[in-house]
Formats: structure tokens, sequence, C-alpha cells
């Protein structure tokens, strides 16, 4: 287990690394009316019932199968004096921060499954919830534990973009763990960064502590144990429902139930089909579509039909030559994936191997969406190499090509991984950085001409120095409404200003862009 110093380092790297979203207002009124318990059951009912549609979701989970109830519920009052404020309260901060983290994300940028996430972990709360009743352990928080114990993915999915998709995909193709993965690019997993979020929004510790183990239970701490454990078990029962090769997986969770509770091989077949039955009810109250998502019997019994016999290892042996057809059709997705990156190198320039005009264009549009999402600033530097013709003309267009490639280089490392440095035409160079304000880059362009002035190139025993002449300019937050070629136009005219002025020095000019 670590200790609340390591643990503190690793927080604060997550908050510098990542853009936490905003807790829900909901969830915050919710919250506060729980901490004052005379007035925690009026307050709750009425923070639901002033949103209509999170009250008709409300009244549709308390009177559905998941909890059964004898009559039926007309509203949130009646629903807390029979569930209880807690399991109603947990319930509501479900959908709220549901909704709120979709409405955070746009797949099409990142590449990340929203849909697929959000119905595994739907299926896990449910499961947890069931697994705790087999367990007769009493704890109303595990539902939404459960539902939010990979929450951590959504916010480094929400900083990374793509660069964590194509992280989660080389944990599936190549079988490695995905928190190693996590904590060997970024120095901390999706647990911690989770368990992060939650406590800056101030959840209660039931809720956000098992998260932070629940990939790995036996390191949590000992009031906690329990909870992490069904929380760890109930990702292994989401699996089941959300992915493809769940046939050698399912006989050994149903194994699992069997010596871990105490069950019946039936009781066990029992849990998992009411997994399916009730998540497949409850994805639908979260607005999304359960695609087909059958009890585990009823597979079976598919593949019985399939192979005309009764036998349960044959029946067995079915699904997993289904899913070895599954797995052939995924590994040819993938090998349409591995080309589409080929066609990642039409997008850098031969000579230096920086991105090209193409993809500085294209990643100045999403860095300015981005900036106006998360409400921050982003710089631009547009920079030429000072009497480059001259270079070419003395010592031949290979020693040009041999400083273009050095500069290149040079720039390259300069920067943080973050940056994007671009070939934005013959001796003009653009870099873009995210997240940097006008004094930032203010530092990093003197930096960078220094850097370049320094560059000494080894032509036929004779040294080339070059100089460069650079124009920059930044978006704040405050200007919502942003024009790129505004932005280009910018940078541009302030390289050219230094070129007037002496060349070998650095231009910031203000952006003249609309504000709304």
């Amino acid at each position: 287990m670590q200790t609340n110093e390591n643990y503190l380092q690793i927080q604060q790297l997550i908050e510098s690394d990542l853009n936490f979203p905003s807790p829900p207002a909901i969830a915050v009124k919710i919250l506060n009316a729980v901490q004052q318990d005379d007035a925690a059951l009026t307050e709750i009912g009425e923070i639901i019932t002033a949103d209509p549609a999170l009250t008709a979701k409300m009244l549709r989970v308390a009177n559905s199968e998941i909890f059964s109830c004898n009559s039926e519920i007309k509203n949130i009052n009646r629903a807390m004096s029979v569930l209880g404020t807690n399991i109603i309260k947990n319930i509501a901060l479900s959908f709220v921060i549901a909704a709120e983290m979709n409405h955070n994300t746009c797949e099409e940028e990142s590449g990340f499954n929203f849909d697929l996430y959000w119905r595994h972990s739907i299926t896990a709360a449910v499961s947890a919830d069931l697994i705790a009743k087999a367990a007769q352990f009493k704890n109303d928080d595990i539902f939404v534990t459960a539902l939010l114990q990979d929450i951590g993915m959504l916010v480094i999915s929400l900083s990374k973009g793509k660069e964590y998709t194509k992280l989660l995909q080389e944990a599936q193709s190549t079988g490695t763990s995905l928190i190693d993965l996590e904590k060997e690019k970024y120095g901390f997993n999706h647990q911690q960064a989770g368990y992060a979020l939650l406590v800056s929004w101030h959840l209660p510790n039931s809720i956000s502590e098992p998260i932070l183990y629940h990939h790995e239970p036996e390191n949590s701490a000992e009031k906690c144990r329990e909870s992490a454990e069904i929380i760890y078990f109930s990702n292994q029962l989401a699996d089941i429902y959300n992915k493809t090769e769940t046939a050698e997986d399912a006989r050994l969770i149903q194994q699992e139930i069997v010596t871990k509770f105490g069950k019946t091989e039936a009781q066990a077949l029992d849990l998992l089909d009411a997994t399916a039955i009730n998540s497949s009810e409850m994805i639908k109250t979260f607005d999304l579509d359960p695609e087909d998502i059958k009890p585990y019997s009823l597979l079976l019994q598919e593949a019985n039909a399939e192979l005309g016999k009764l036998n349960l290892s044959n029946e067995q042996m079915i699904l997993e030559m289904r899913e070895a057809k599954e797995k052939a059709e995924r590994l040819a997705h993938e090998l349409q994936d591995a080309n589409s990156r080929l066609k990642e190198l039409v997008y850098r320039d031969g000579l230096t191997g920086l991105y090209n005009h193409r993809y500085f264009q294209e990643a100045l549009d999403n860095e300015i969406c981005r900036a106006k999402r998360y409400k921050s600033s982003i710089s631009l530097i547009i920079f030429d190499i000072d009497f480059f013709k001259k270079v070419n003309d003395t010592y031949g267009h290979p020693a040009g090509d041999l400083v273009l490639m050095n500069i290149s280089s040079a720039v390259q490392s300069a920067v943080r991984p973050c940056d994007i440095v671009a070939r934005y035409g013959g001796e003009e160079f653009a870099v873009i950085l995210p997240e940097t304000s006008a004094a930032g880059v203010k530092v990093f362009a003197a930096r960078l001409r220094r850097c370049v002035e320094g560059i000494a190139t080894l032509v036929d025993g004779q040294l080339i120095y070059v100089t460069v002449s650079a124009g920059a300019t930044t978006f704040n937050a405050e200007q919502t409404n942003v024009d790129k070629n505004k932005l280009i136009e910018t940078a541009d005219r302030g390289m050219y200003k230094s070129k007037q002025n002496g060349r070998n020095q650095v231009t910031i000019l203000e952006s003249e862009l609309s504000v709304s």
C-alpha cells in the first residue's frame, strides 16, 4: 500500500497534468443537502423534483426489477421512504455525473468509445449491487462506486485525447496491464486519477477510496477492502457482457461465485443472468442503447441449438469458436488501423520529419477548439531563417537542406511533448504551444531564437551559422470567437516586423480577435 506522502506527490502530478471538469451543479446541491441531516430528506426531494427528466429516471429505477417494490412508487419522497435516502441520493448522483461527463466528451476528437465505456460501467454497477446482496454486504454506496470506478479513464481521455486511446488499444492488443502502461507513460494510473477527481468533487470517502484500489483490492485499506473487492469482481462480471472473449471468463467467474460466496452453480448462473437482465433495463434509463445484452444461460442455449447437443462443454466450445471468429475479425480491423497509422506519413515533411503545412492547419483548429472548451490559452510562433537564399547560393542546396534538418531537430528537442512543430513552407516554421500564456510564449520564443543562433552546421570543413526572425501571438480564454486565420496572420506579421527591425529577433503581437 502506498503511503500518504507518496500519493500526495502522485496527486500533485495528476492535478498538474490533467484538466479536471467541474462537478455537476445538481450533484453539489445533493451532497450539501446530505450533510444537513435534519433537512436532507426534504431538500434532496426538492432538488431532484426540480428536474423533471431526472425525476422520471429516478422513478423508473425505483419501480424496476432491481428493487422489486411491492407497490408502485409515484413520487421521490415515497421512493426515499421505501428505498432509503442514501440509495436515492446515490442513484441521483449516478445519473447527474454520467450526464455531465457525456456532455463534456467528444468521441470524434479522441477516438474513445464513450457508449461502450458507460454500458460497461452501468453493467458493473448493477453487478456490484447484486454481488453485495449475495455476499450480504450492506453498502448503499456500492452502486455509484462501481459506476464511477473507471471515471479516471474519462478524465485522462479528456486531457490526452487520441494519445490515450492508443494506449487503451495497446493494452487490449498486447494483453499488457493498462495500469502498468498508464504508470509508465504518465506516472499515475486511472484509479488514482479517478480518486483525485472525486476527492476534488468532495464525494464521500466511502465512494472514492475503494476506487483507488479497485484493480488491486489486496492493497486497499482494511476499512474499504470488501468494497474494493466487490468493485473488482463487478468489473470482471461486466466484461462478460461488454467484451468479445468471454466464454472462458464466464466459466471462471461462475466458479468464483460458487467458491467465494458459497452459492450453488444454479445460483451463480442466476446472478450472471440477473446482471444481464437488470443491466439492459438500467442502460436504457441512462439513455443508451443496451445493444444485444443476453443472459449467459440464453447464450448457452443458443450455442446448444447450433450444436444440436445438450453437452455443456460442447455448448461452451461453440461460444469459444464464435469468439475466435470475432477475434479474427477484430485483428482484421486492427490491421486496417495499422494501415491508417501508416497514412500519418502523409502529414510528415519528407526532409525534416516535422509535421507539414496540412497537419499544422488541422492541429491548430483542434487546439483552438480545446482552448475554447477548457477556457485556456494557446500561443503560436512563426519563424523564418534569415538570408536562407544566401546559404543555398553560397554552399549549395544540399548544405541548405542540412541546415534545415539541424534546426528542425533542435527545435523539436526544445519543445514539450504537447507542443506541435511544423514546417510551414520552405525555410518557414511554426510552433503551436497549447496552454501557453503571452508571458510563456515570450520566454519560449526568446529561447528558441538563441537555440538556433547557437547551431553550427559543418559542410566541407566550414561551419554555417544562421539566425531566425520570429513572430508570436496568444489567444486567451476571454477571446471566445477565434479566427484561426487571424491568429496565423498576427504571428506572421510579427515575424515580418522582426525582419524589418534588423532580423535575429522576436516580435510579440496581441491577437486582433473578436471578443463576444
